[in-house]
């Protein structure tokens, strides 16, 4: 089961270059024991019920999107799928001595506020390059227990390159918490992953972007329902 590659290029590189190449980066001895950490700390320290597995490719590039509720979300995530999820985020949580980790687990830092062109194009290469990018598409924590207006970055991306996006859903105590507190206190989260999202590739229009982002996020907020 491979991820969809169309439009997306290497230069100088076949695609399957790019995905022995990602699968090679995952399986780095810094990764391996990062995701041992992970393991022992979401495993041990927290109560996660994950109601319907991972379902992203096993190899090959794709989009994991989820709505937002806590700091702990991308740990969780990262928790129930067995891939490496290089994950899109806002530059204010790289907090003191945290740039060494971030640097090795390939954060990409995003300004929110402005459009962010340096990190979309790093998105791009790291779809290029065959690996999972996760994206939090309504941009901040949740303030309510609705799910948030997606941004249309995404639909963007995907529509751009041909690249699937694989929805998910987090809910559980950590929600309205502090940064530090969701990491502190046990906490008790539910996860739910769906299927690909049908879109409609090739069409990058203003209205196509629409109608995809529209689809991403309805098909987030069904998962949400399944968690409430």
């Amino acid at each position: 089961m491979t991820g969809d590659m169309r439009g997306v290029t290497v230069s100088g590189s076949p695609v399957t270059d790019a995905i022995a190449t990602a699968m090679r980066d995952e399986e780095r001895p810094s990764i391996q024991f990062l995701h041992r950490l992970v393991d022992l700390y979401v495993g041990g320290y927290h109560k996660v019920d994950v109601v319907s597995p991972c379902q992203l490719p096993a190899r090959g590039p794709a989009i994991l999107v989820c709505n937002h509720v806590s700091s702990l979300d991308p740990m969780l995530l990262q928790w129930a799928c067995s891939r490496l999820i290089v994950w899109m985020m806002a530059k204010e949580y790289y907090l003191p001595g945290t740039r060494w980790l971030f640097d090795v687990i390939r954060i990409i830092p995003v300004e929110r506020s402005r459009r962010d062109v340096v990190a979309t194009r790093a998105a791009m290469r790291a779809l290029e390059q065959g690996h999972v990018l996760g994206i939090f598409p309504e941009g901040r924590l949740a303030e309510d227990r609705k799910i948030g207006q997606f941004q249309t970055g995404v639909a963007m991306m995907a529509l751009r390159t041909g690249v699937g996006v694989y929805p998910a859903s987090v809910e559980g105590t950590m929600r309205d918490q502090g940064m530090l507190e969701a990491f502190l206190f046990p906490q008790r989260a539910r996860i739910a992953f769906g299927g690909r999202v049908p879109l409609e590739s090739g069409d990058v229009s203003h209205p196509a972007i629409e109608r995809a982002t529209g689809r991403i996020q309805k098909a987030v907020s069904e998962l949400h329902e399944r968690l409430r």
